[in-house]
């Protein structure tokens, strides 16, 4: 049993595989034998499956409706100039002005929603800097969607 914050970043990991290879059918872990060569193995079976988590947060991604070309924001300029280690202040940002601008929608999931499009936004525009350890640890350090994401049976 994996702890949240290792199952977060097997997650985003498959997140951000689908998200720049659309094309790509399944996750595998690279395991080297004793040889020193590499071979790839299946995950073992689990009801932790990362590629269908990662398929059901880019659907929740593609409900933001916001369109970071015209977001007023020092935090997402900032993201885009390089400075990619802001991405957790604009995520928290976008997120809490969403969710105050449409109350039926409650904060974590407008996190996790401006989260993936943010990243996903990111690696269109080629943000050199990008590394999907900035989406883990938004994630993780949020006590607010972590323990939204576990009151619901973990990921």
């Amino acid at each position: 049993m994996r702890t949240f914050e290792e199952q977060t970043a097997c997650v985003v990991e498959a997140l951000i595989s689908d998200l720049l290879h659309e094309d790509e059918v399944s996750f595998r872990c690279l395991q080297t034998d004793s040889g020193g060569s590499v071979q790839f193995e299946e995950e073992p079976p689990s009801d932790f499956d990362p590629v269908i988590i990662a398929s059901r947060l880019r659907q929740i991604g593609d409900q933001c409706n916001m369109d970071f070309e015209r977001v007023s924001s020092e935090v997402v300029r900032e993201v885009l100039t390089g400075k990619v280690e802001k991405f957790g202040a604009a995520v928290e940002s976008l997120s809490r002005r969403w969710s105050d601008q449409n109350p039926e929608l409650v904060y974590e999931r407008a996190f996790l929603s401006v989260s993936v499009k943010l990243m996903a936004y990111i690696l269109k525009k080629g943000v050199a800097m990008v590394d999907p350890s900035h989406l883990i640890k938004a994630i993780n350090q949020n006590a607010q969607v972590k323990n939204y994401i576990e009151a619901r049976g973990g990921w």
